[in-house]
């Protein structure tokens, strides 16, 4: 039998993900202007990267907001937050990764909470 997990929490935080990976990966530069202006222009494939795999992570999760998805989805965002630790002391990519690691660990916290809410 399925769990049948809170959908409204799901559907607000993938949404909110999926919105975030859609307007970095359409506005880099608009959106390192706004939060990390130090950031190398010719590194803005690295933020279409990110915003892709966002969109794509939080769109599955809308498809299907299973436990399993869940937290396959936190453990991405963790692997992603970890990936971030080599540059948070980095003059150019310092708060670049420190925002994005942030946005991660929240993300992958909230996906975990509510997969682990509906686990038998």
């Amino acid at each position: 039998m399925r769990h049948q997990l809170p959908r409204t929490p799901i559907r607000v935080l993938a949404a909110a993900g999926a919105t975030l990976g859609l307007v970095v990966l359409a506005r880099p530069q608009q959106v390192l202007d706004a939060v990390a202006p130090a950031f190398p222009p010719e590194r803005h494939w690295l933020l279409r990267a990110l915003g892709a795999r966002m969109l794509g992570q939080h769109a599955a999760v809308l498809a299907r907001p299973e436990p399993a998805v869940l937290a396959a989805a936190a453990g991405i965002d963790l692997l992603h937050a970890a990936s971030m630790l080599p540059f948070l002391g980095s003059a150019r990519y310092g708060r670049a990764a420190r925002i994005s690691a942030a946005v991660a660990l929240g993300s992958a916290v909230a996906e975990w909470v509510l997969a682990g809410s509906q686990r038998p």
